[in-house]
């Protein structure tokens, strides 16, 4: 039976996508350690990302951006960014585990379970990868709009983060939906 699991991580974020993860796992697949990427240092995110980009039977990484986030609302882009994930397997999994209290609408079996990253390794696998993948997102985006301190705090809601907005504006990679950045958008 091949199991998919399925996370997202930068929903909280002031800006820049949401991505997700969804992973099947080997059957025999050990990875002492791996849990929720929220409760790891980055540097064991680093390694289990590469651990599991070479050891998955499939795995896919898929995101919505900032203008999808505030047409759709942010739960419904990451439940995009999820359904994109395993549209990317190039596998059907018999099931789909979700962490959260939301299922995808996908042709396999979908179940959601909140706190699923910590209780099944390949849902703690996705969300090591979209973890990963969305802080490295964010790396490269502080690159394009320095000032913002995106590589550090990677887009969320920080004192520095806040005080740019106000000093250096909005930019298109902001969710513009989201409070502060809605009211600076208004002004």
């Amino acid at each position: 039976m091949l199991i998919c699991g399925v996370d997202e991580a930068g929903r909280g974020a002031l800006v820049g996508s949401v991505f997700a993860a969804a992973v099947i796992l080997p059957k025999l697949f050990v990875a002492n350690g791996l849990k929720d990427s929220k409760k790891i240092t980055s540097k064991k995110r680093d390694y289990f990302y590469d651990l599991i980009i070479e050891k998955a039977v499939a795995w896919s990484i898929a995101s919505a951006n900032a203008q999808e986030i505030d047409e759709i609302n942010i739960l419904q882009a990451s439940l995009l960014a999820m359904q994109r994930a395993v549209f990317g397997l190039g596998v059907s999994p018999d099931l789909v585990r979700v962490d959260g209290n939301c299922v995808i609408d996908v042709s396999s079996d979908c179940e959601a379970v909140i706190g699923g990253d910590d209780l099944f390794l390949e849902i703690s696998a996705a969300s090591v990868l979209a973890k990963v993948a969305r802080d490295r997102e964010m790396v490269k985006l502080a690159k394009q709009i320095p000032g913002y301190g995106i590589e550090k705090h990677k887009g969320y809601a920080t004192k520095q983060h806040i005080e740019a907005l106000f000093s250096l504006g909005v930019t298109k990679h902001h969710r513009r939906s989201f409070k502060p950045v809605s009211e600076l958008v208004l002004r």
